[in-house]
């Protein structure tokens, strides 16, 4: 049996296709834009916009406007010098418009003559759009006249047309709507993701206000406050940086934040960069306001100059653990933002995700590292915290290593529980409770009296450390918090999953002294921090162990404070000849039975419910805000001393007893 051709057994000059003017950008968008998918849609925009941006860095437009409608239609005008519109030289009947929105590799800025730096390098934006577009039209007021002429899917569908005279307005202004049979019809623009990148454009150059819009019902209520807003930055990137770090603490109270020249002319470069505590790291960085997400020379330049810079610094101040220090150190866990602005920059792929110039590293790395050199040696006590603080976070990385190079005999082996923990024996969480006892001598005491099956104990020795004050690589170093993390099971940070919770109930137990207080507070601290959803879901709790009991003959009660002894004595005792009142010294004295009694079981005992105030419609039902709530952590936890004395101040005068 033949077997059937599926395809022409002939081949000659006649299978040669020739796609003309912009029909192999319809053919294969993913060349161009990188697919078809939202964050290629969202591209087009950035096309646009990038047009006007760079109007308004060569300083011929301080204004730029989007806008995106109900038909997920964009407008973007910018009151720049305006599109030309007069007939294009080597293209007789066609105006200069008409060439840059049908051809490819057509633009103003390949000789460098029209602008010193642009985003749009390639020739290919405009018309890119035009071609994925199922309309466009394009309004041009230059020398006080106005112009339009309109397309679709690459073409033109009508001339030039003059619109008269106009007195009071300049520049371009561009209308697209994306083709369903390019990009599906369900495919829509994200009002919040265009928001952000307007947003995010403004800060890169402080000299531009951007004005956004869109229809109100292409918002959710999240964010139906962004329908409209103006977008100005005078303190450009270090408003950009400060606006994602908010009001968390950093290491330095200032960021490293600044521009400067490069070297021969070549361009300028402006950063800020910042280690904020309680945080991950970010990066972002931007040639020519083009965001470039995978990096690229510029930021290899600026990792170089800040990694000499801080080592320098180090051998000067007779550190001499200073050569412990990589880029990953100093970068990992620091917010960075960082733009530049060069002339012909050459990028990766079309959708320039990363800067290749070559130059820029050496150009970069040599226009910020005397910035930096000054901005350490201005504020020694600053940058010594600094530096100590990547000397740790070095320090634990060679720790870390070498852990794992004597550890990895098994790959697979179980994470074991701390030693000192006495789990109880039932198998699921239901019903059960982690006891956090304070000392050895208390969790002897506690082991006595809980109830086997379903209350375990985790002795801890003495004051846990201060979260809010420590780095991120000294908790991980600090054995007992990870005894802590290791027993509760769910992870920390950005790692916790409250799904793998190993107990209902979290409870806290330590001593009703100040000293108690202190470790309870340094507790509560820590699951505020490390595992908030813990307390938000109501796992977290105080126990209320008795500080006093008394005894008349037969009758014997326990008070949990001065007060409710002075209660006791005025009521339950009143008339009573002899009552012997006793002052329990901690946990670990109290017999085990008196603790089950008073502390541990269910049925006797009274138990606090750590609770974050609630929020309804953005306002408070009772008590402070969250952003309250995170700014007495950081007063009263925080590395500031300044901030703890003033709140002592400003609060002593309501103290009416010290436990000294």
């Amino acid at each position: 049996m033949s077997k059937t051709p599926t395809m022409s057994s002939t081949y000659d000059a006649a299978d040669i296709e020739v796609l003309e003017g912009l029909e192999p950008v319809r053919k294969r968008p993913g060349m161009y834009i990188g697919g078809t998918d939202e964050r290629a849609l969202h591209h087009l925009v950035g096309e646009i916009l990038d047009n006007s941006m760079d109007e308004a860095v060569a300083g011929h437009a301080n204004r730029i406007e989007i806008h995106l409608d109900a038909n997920n239609g964009i407008t973007i005008s910018d009151n720049g010098r305006g599109i030309p519109v007069n007939e294009h030289p080597k293209f007789p009947g066609k105006s200069a418009l008409e060439v840059i929105l049908t051809t490819l590799h057509s633009g103003g800025k390949f000789s460098g003559k029209n602008y010193e730096t642009a985003g749009g390098l390639h020739g290919v934006g405009i018309s890119v759009v035009n071609a994925l577009s199922d309309e466009m039209w394009v309004e041009v007021a230059r020398d006080k006249k106005l112009h339009k002429q309109t397309f679709s899917k690459g073409l033109t569908t009508s001339k030039v047309q003059d619109l008269g005279a106009v007195n009071n307005r300049r520049g371009t202004t561009v209308f697209f709507h994306p083709d369903p049979e390019i990009f599906g019809e369900s495919l829509k623009f994200k009002a919040a993701r265009l928001y952000k990148m307007a947003r995010s454009k403004a800060y890169l150059f402080e000299g531009v206000k951007i004005k956004w819009s869109c229809d109100p019902s292409l918002l959710d209520e999240e964010n139906k406050d962004k329908a409209e807003e103006i977008f100005h930055f005078p303190n450009g990137l270090q408003d950009f940086l400060m606006s994602v770090i908010g009001k968390k603490p950093t290491i330095t109270p200032r960021p490293f934040a600044g521009k400067s020249d490069l070297p021969d002319n070549n361009g300028r470069v402006e950063f800020a960069i910042a280690w904020p505590m309680r945080m991950d790291g970010f990066s972002s960085t931007y040639c020519n306001t083009i965001p470039t997400p995978q990096g690229g020379t510029h930021e290899s330049g600026l990792r170089s100059a800040m990694l000499r810079g801080l080592k320098a610094y180090g051998d000067m101040v007779g550190n001499k653990k200073t050569s412990l220090i990589t880029g990953d150190d100093l970068f990992d866990e620091a917010g960075v933002v960082l733009s530049v602005f060069i002339k012909d920059p050459q990028f990766q792929g079309q959708t320039k995700d990363k800067l290749a110039t070559a130059a820029v590293s050496k150009w970069v790395d040599t226009a910020i590292k005397d910035y930096f050199d000054h901005w350490l040696t201005e504020d020694p006590g600053s940058s010594k915290i600094l530096l100590e603080a990547i000397i740790e976070k070095a320090e634990y990385r060679i720790q870390r290593r070498e852990e794992k190079a004597t550890q990895r005999k098994s790959a697979t082996r179980k994470l074991r529980l701390p030693g000192k923990l006495a789990d109880c024996s039932r198998k699921n969480s239901d019903d059960t409770e982690l006891f956090l006892v304070e000392g050895d001598s208390a969790g002897g005491s506690a082991k006595q009296a809980r109830m086997r099956e379903t209350q375990a104990v985790l002795p801890l020795r003495g004051k846990i450390l201060n979260v809010v004050s420590a780095s991120k690589d000294k908790i991980k170093a600090n054995q007992e918090i990870q005894d802590l993390i290791q027993a509760i099971g769910c992870g920390i940070g950005k790692d916790f999953d409250l799904k793998k919770l190993r107990y209902e109930r979290i409870i806290i137990m330590t001593d009703a002294d100040v000293d108690g207080a202190h470790i309870a507070a340094l507790l509560i601290t820590f699951f505020y921090a490390q595992m908030r959803p813990l307390i938000e879901e109501g796992h977290l709790y105080l126990a209320q162990p008795p500080l006093y009991r008394l005894v008349s003959g037969t009758l014997s009660e326990y008070a949990q404070d001065d007060e409710h002894k002075d209660q006791l004595m005025e009521t339950t005792f009143k008339g009573k000849k002899k009552v012997d009142v006793s002052r329990f010294k901690g946990l670990g004295e109290m017999p085990a039975a008196q603790l089950k009694e008073t502390t541990m079981n269910p049925k006797s005992r009274i138990l606090l419910r750590v609770k974050i105030p609630a929020i309804i419609s953005d306002e408070m039902v009772d008590g402070p805000t969250l952003a309250e709530v995170d700014d007495l952590v950081e007063r009263l936890m925080g590395k500031n001393a300044e901030s703890r004395f003033n709140f002592i101040q400003d609060n002593a005068e309501f103290v009416e007893d010290l436990d000294i």
